[in-house]
């Protein structure tokens, strides 16, 4: 089974502009993500995609892989499959770019998931942790899973699922945390199905899959990501990197 890390890397971002070329460190944020890939040594291949050249440049001067976007994408997964489809692979696993402080142990976990699945009943793998704060359960940018008894994903929304109608019942609020792991197979399915009314309500790409159909494994974690969304997170990796 051959499993590659994709990092798309977009080099527009609505909240901080140009943010994966920002000096970490003396590297750019993009370069110490792709190098914390390596690094986990979890991986048969890792390839930065992206729209553009100079972050191709970027990754390609420093004896990286790297690929450029053909066509323009709405979407993460659809950014990774037009990568990926000629590519000799059976699992990709997408790793955020603006996160460079890679913890090799979640990606290990959802790549276990495809190991141990001898009859091909996943179609893709992620994350989840408990949430307690009532603050967190309701922030609408915490996006919410429910699963079912076998650890399937049954729905995800940014509103708090499941309702508390009913309180001291024993329900778990679960955050999902967005590594994925895809079987090839369903990054192309998803490549070529049209977005659906709750995807386009939501905003969120993975009700696309389970709105066609596809079964998503969950997986239970403590792990919390480091991201690189505003300046001041660039600021705060910077302080971690100096220590």
């Amino acid at each position: 089974m051959k499993i590659i890390a994709v990092i798309p890397a977009r080099y527009a971002s609505t909240r901080f502009p140009a943010k994966l070329m920002q000096d970490l460190g003396g590297k750019t944020v993009i370069l110490r993500t792709y190098e914390a890939a390596i690094n986990t040594q979890l991986f048969d291949d890792v390839f930065v995609v992206t729209d553009s050249d100079l972050i191709y440049d970027e990754i390609i001067s420093n004896d990286g892989k790297a690929i450029m976007s053909v066509k323009e994408h709405e979407s993460g997964s659809d950014r990774i499959a037009e990568a990926v489809e000629n590519l000799d692979v059976d699992i990709v696993i997408n790793v955020q770019g603006d996160e460079p402080f890679i913890d090799a142990e979640p990606l290990a976990k959802v790549i276990e998931v495809f190991r141990n699945d001898l009859d091909k009943k996943v179609d893709l793998a992620s994350l989840m942790r408990e949430i307690t704060h009532q603050e967190d359960i309701y922030n609408p940018n915490n996006v919410k899973v429910v699963v079912d008894q076998n650890g399937f994903a049954l729905y995800f929304s940014r509103s708090v699922i499941p309702y508390p109608r009913e309180q001291n019942v024993g329900v778990r609020y679960m955050q999902h945390i967005g590594i994925y792991a895809f079987r090839k197979q369903a990054l192309l399915d998803f490549y070529s199905l049209p977005m659906q009314s709750l995807e386009a309500s939501e905003k969120l790409e993975q009700l696309r899959y389970l709105e066609f159909g596809k079964r998503i494994k969950m997986v239970e974690t403590t792990h919390v990501g480091i991201g690189i969304d505003t300046a001041e997170d660039l600021e705060k990796a910077r302080k971690m990197i100096a220590q």
